[in-house]
């Protein structure tokens, strides 16, 4: 088996500065993640790494406690963060109220709002939006020379990038419905006045949410600025998966780079005097990867192999990264 350096796409694009590793979940993209994070780190670059997965665990893998607590430096020039949906909500929750009482000029929330306001919370496409809008925050800042994104399953992906032109369609509505509201009855424009007001201040906060929105949006599907691997392993459910997941992603215009395959039996074992068991996994994998090399072809980048302990600490990171990114 011939295996393809990732590392020569960060050399022959540097302006990529984006990258995002996407598959189903257990395959193996929090840990690819963190290693490229530990790799680009090592070549000098400033990196952030940072889960949007509340079932991920970046502080398993680097064996640190990182959850909610900001970026966290986990070794010279590369930092990890786990994002508290949770927390976002209740920031939501402030701020929402805030925005109320400074917009209507009110002293106290009223019940029935408070009341709203504590169910919404509670919706299940809340923690969601609180997570997208943290990765905006990070994104807009620009802190760093690389973002690492470890991404939610592609199901919750696709939709983040769906709630950009859902806002469009949204705002668009609500500006146009604005501006034929000036056509009616002159009459009544200094009865009016503080209810345009009100409605404009709406309207400008939609704005802005749309704007922050297209901004994350605009760097996943930026092909000079992002790269996006999908992972998979040498198995026919996961093979057939990482198909449609990628004809999906290519009508959101997602810029793909190419695709890492985790989890390969060493070849050496064919050969060897191994359990029935094993032996019928690598003839598995061995099929499965001739139909990995003919599907994807020259767009596989990196063949993994299956390691023999889980994948913490910074010394099994540098073993995964060095399996990634040599050759």
């Amino acid at each position: 088996m011939v295996k393809i350096s990732l590392a020569k796409i960060f050399t022959q694009y540097p302006d990529r500065r984006y990258i995002m590793f996407g598959g189903k979940g257990g395959l193996g993209k929090t840990t690819f993640s963190a290693a490229t994070a530990y790799y680009l780190a090592q070549q000098g670059h400033k990196v952030l790494v940072f889960s949007v997965d509340p079932q991920a665990s970046l502080s398993d893998i680097f064996q640190r406690d990182i959850f909610g607590k900001g970026a966290v430096e986990i070794m010279p020039n590369l930092y990890a963060q786990e994002i508290d949906a949770d927390k976002r909500i209740k920031d939501y929750q402030e701020e929402i109220k805030q925005k109320i009482l400074d917009m209507y000029g009110l002293e106290k929330v009223p019940d029935e709002i408070e009341d709203y306001i504590q169910a919404a919370a509670a919706e299940p496409a809340m923690e969601e939006s609180a997570i997208f809008d943290a990765v905006v925050d990070i994104v807009v800042k620009g802190d760093y020379d690389y973002y690492i994104y470890d991404l939610v399953p592609l199901g919750h992906a696709l939709y983040y990038l769906s709630m950009a032109s859902i806002y469009d369609a949204w705002i668009d509505k609500v500006t146009k419905l604005r501006e034929e509201m000036k056509q009616y009855d002159q009459a009544a424009a200094v009865m009016r006045k503080k209810e345009e007001s009100e409605e404009d201040l709406i309207l400008k906060e939609l704005q802005y949410i749309r704007h922050r929105i297209q901004t994350s949006s605009g760097i996943l599907t930026d092909k000079k600025k992002t790269a996006f691997f999908f992972v998979l392993i040498p198995e026919k459910m996961a093979i057939l998966d990482t198909e449609k997941a990628s004809e999906l992603f290519a009508k959101f215009q997602v810029p793909l780079s190419g695709y890492v395959v985790n989890r390969v039996l060493p070849q050496e074992l064919e050969n060897q005097d191994i359990p029935e068991f094993l032996r019928n996994r690598v003839n598995m994998q061995k099929d499965q990867i001739q139909q990995i090399k003919e599907k994807f072809g020259s767009e596989v980048l990196a063949w993994v192999p299956e390691f023999e302990r889980d994948i913490t600490g910074l010394p099994m990171i540098k073993r995964m990264a060095d399996a990634m990114f040599s050759g």
